[in-house]
């Protein structure tokens, strides 16, 4: 039902209610009046008939009584008219006529109680009005003087005058008049009906209008003309409405289209663009005070943290795993994971095309095809896989995880969004990886890409501090290649870098990845050996001498050039309480072997240590 008939509706109870009030009030006061009238029409007969009765009794012509009451009774009103005697009047005159008698309770009751009896009784075709009073005896000078001629005292009743009316003619005549009224009533419902339809009418379509541009609007058109005929106030909204709506069309108008250029469409759920733009507004406000965030952060570690913690408290996805993998050599690094084992293969590791993510650059769900990543372990476990490249060398991975099939439906839901932070973090993890590598180029030796001195004068409190909470060992090893000056003297600087590099070479294939290869000097190379135990020490450090004296190099006189070096072992803490100063005995066990004949291994003792050595 629209809103115009709903306001006619209304309009109409209310006036049709109004006249059923006036025709109740008016049909109430008619028959209050009728019954007035006859009644007052009764008291007035009663006393013409008391002054006749009383004329005929003064005149001696009681016996012509009946005559003047036939002609009073026959009057069109008057359904009946009798007298009847009291019991004194009877006992003094006798009992009268026969009509005269006692004939009904109410006539008796009037007798008795000297007040007077009206009665209605109404049927379908009459209504009639039965009125009883009293005949009470009076006293005055006159002749006419009741107690001239009756032995009753004053006041006493001396019979009833009873008489009916018919006063249908008054109810019939306020029935008509009930209808005129309705009738009037009615015709004035209709007018008034029709003058609300005609100045309403108008307003309703200004407000049909209104909604449709409204409703409009709420779908991002703005381009709905407001149209009205009526003037005055509702014109200036129209017109006001239009030019608001043509201005929100040239500021919002392509906003969610232009939106989409950071964020795509689609990626926000809502029919409403307003709630959408709003959404998405948030969503870029994040993400920007996200970058703003990792832009300060001093490695790309703290930047892993920030995706981490945005997984955990935005999106509340309680198992996953996040990986860094090397684009050249498709090695893949756990950076994080809630649990503790991973659910791939352990080969994904050392072969990131393994993983179907990676491999194919897209979303991997488990649930849009059966066992859908042959590298998963396993069968039961739902997952959504991402994977985000960030340059030419590294990608990462997000590995999410659920057994419940409606945590993936809002893992689903959140793989845009979750994109736009990675990103945010993209350029950001580029500087830093950029930054790593000239760090790592500070830091590393040229020739052999070993790392120099100057990293472990910058490592070497952290080392210290882990070794100290770990209660780690470390077993430091110097060596120094035999008479290297005599090769860059007699055969030239090129035949000694490539024995240097040799060298280089020797010791990366010899220690753990948990050990650590410095070129310390021209010729003079430090190792560190963590958590190694006296035999493996020793065995590492023959191991790197035999290697090292199997090589040969063509010098270009037919000839070949072999070369020795010379090792000092050194341990923390066993030796030193610091690393440094396990590196300086480590040195002074290497000139002990240089000292005592070259080309050995010799273990730092207390008695090499000279007074004044301690730093």
């Amino acid at each position: 039902m629209t809103t115009k008939s709903r306001l006619l509706l209304i309009v109409t109870f209310m006036l049709l209610g109004l006249t059923t009030a006036t025709i109740i009030n008016v049909s109430l006061n008619f028959r209050d009046y009728s019954i007035k009238s006859a009644t007052e029409k009764a008291q007035m007969t009663a006393n013409v008939v008391k002054d006749g009765i009383t004329a005929h009794m003064v005149n001696g012509m009681m016996d012509k009584r009946a005559y003047f009451l036939n002609q009073i009774s026959n009057s069109n009103d008057v359904e009946f008219l009798r007298l009847v005697r009291g019991e004194n009047v009877i006992k003094q005159y006798g009992k009268g006529f026969e009509h005269e008698s006692l004939r009904d309770a109410i006539d008796e009751e009037v007798l008795k109680t000297g007040n007077s009896v009206e009665k209605i009784t109404e049927t379908a075709k009459s209504t009639k009005l039965r009125v009883s009073i009293p005949y009470k005896a009076t006293q005055d000078n006159t002749v006419a003087s009741c107690l001239n001629c009756h032995n009753v005292a004053k006041g006493e009743v001396l019979g009833v005058i009873s008489m009916e009316f018919d006063i249908g003619d008054m109810r019939n005549s306020g029935v008509m008049t009930i209808a005129k009224i309705l009738l009037i009533n009615l015709l004035f419902i209709v007018i008034a009906l029709l003058l609300i339809n005609h100045y309403v009418t108008p307003y309703m379509d200004l407000f049909s209008n209104l909604q449709n541009g409204i409703k409009k609007a709420y779908s991002g058109d703005f381009t709905h003309q407001f149209a009205s005929k009526v003037g005055g106030d509702a014109k200036n909204v129209v017109e006001q409405m239009n030019s608001l709506f043509r201005k929100m069309q040239e500021t919002f108008g392509d906003i969610k289209y232009n939106l989409a250029t950071f964020i795509p469409q689609g990626c926000v759920s809502s029919n409403d663009p307003l709630h959408e733009a709003k959404t998405i507004i948030s969503e870029l406000s994040d993400i920007y005070k996200f970058k703003k965030t990792i832009e300060l952060d001093a490695s790309k570690s703290e930047v892993y943290t920030r995706i981490i913690d945005i997984l955990k408290l935005k999106y509340h996805v309680g198992h996953f795993a996040l990986y860094e993998v090397n684009n050249v050599s498709s090695e893949r690094k756990l950076i994080y994971s809630t649990e503790e084992s991973s659910i791939c293969f352990e080969k994904t590791a050392k072969n990131a095309i393994q993983c179907r993510a990676y491999r194919t650059n897209s979303v991997t769900i488990s649930t849009e095809f059966p066992n859908l990543c042959q590298a998963c372990v396993s069968s039961d476990m739902n997952y959504v896989c991402i994977p985000f490249p960030i340059n030419h060398d590294i990608s990462l991975v997000l590995s999410m995880t659920s057994t419940l099939r409606d945590e993936v439906e809002l893992m689903k839901k959140n793989i845009s969004s979750i994109k736009h932070y990675l990103e945010a973090a993209k350029p950001v993890i580029e500087s830093q990886i950029l930054m790593e590598k000239l760090r790592d180029t500070s830091l590393r030796d040229g020739m052999t890409g070993l790392y120099n001195r100057r990293f472990l004068e910058e490592v070497i409190d952290k080392i210290m501090s882990q070794a100290a909470r770990n209660k780690d060992t470390y077993s430091v090893l110097m060596l120094d290649v035999d008479f290297f000056k005599m090769v860059n003297d007699t055969y030239g600087h090129d035949v000694g870098d490539r024995v240097i590099v040799a060298l280089s070479k020797v010791l990366k294939s010899s220690i753990r990845e948990s050990d650590l290869a410095i070129r310390y000097g021209g010729e003079e190379f430090v190792v560190m050996l963590h958590n190694a135990t006296d035999e493996g020490t020793t065995s590492i450090a023959s191991k790197i001498h035999s290697e090292f004296a199997k090589l040969s190099f063509d010098v270009g006189n037919g000839e070949p050039l072999r070369k020795t070096i010379s090792i000092g072992i050194a341990k923390f803490p066993t030796d030193g309480d610091t690393i440094w100063k396990c590196i300086k005995y480590a040195d002074t066990a290497l000139y002990e072997a240089k000292d005592t004949g070259r080309n050995k291994i010799v273990e730092f003792r207390a008695d090499m240590h000279k007074s004044g050595d301690d730093f």
